[in-house]
């Protein structure tokens, strides 16, 4: 289990998702620190403190990646992140509403911990985030 002071770091754009994730995690009882990048680029600089924006300290224990994200694809970001020694570490599981074959491929190349495909309903995001939380258990 996540523990208490340990942050998550979501990387989406779309503003509904952000506001699911967060209704999903609160319903699982997870208070959790939730920071909220709308772009790989701006989530690579909180993660580096790099173009004037503070540093996540400690980084997140859990990254969730949404891959169709501007500027930055979710697939270009675990390229970025993974070349970097500080972060290449960090965990991560895609929550996207991508369900091609050659995504979830590409994503697992780069070694993410899980791959879910965003459920339509409410109720379902609530499990798929409770078995993303089981991950820790």
């Amino acid at each position: 289990m996540l523990g208490n002071n340990e942050t998550i770091l979501l990387i989406e754009d779309d503003r509904v998702d952000i506001m699911t994730v967060q209704r999903a995690l609160q319903k699982n009882n997870l208070s959790n620190p939730l920071h909220v990048a709308r772009t790989g680029l701006q989530a690579l600089d909180m993660l580096r403190g790099a173009n004037g924006v503070v540093k996540l300290d400690p980084l997140p224990a859990l990254i969730l990646l949404d891959l169709n994200l501007p500027k930055m694809s979710g697939i270009e970001f675990l390229q970025e992140l993974r070349k970097d020694p500080q972060l290449s570490a960090l965990r991560i599981i895609v929550l996207t509403s991508s369900n091609e074959p050659q995504d979830r491929a590409a994503a697992f190349e780069y070694e993410v911990d899980d791959y879910i495909v965003k459920p339509h309903s409410f109720d379902e995001f609530t499990r798929a985030v409770a078995a993303i939380l089981a991950l820790w258990d």
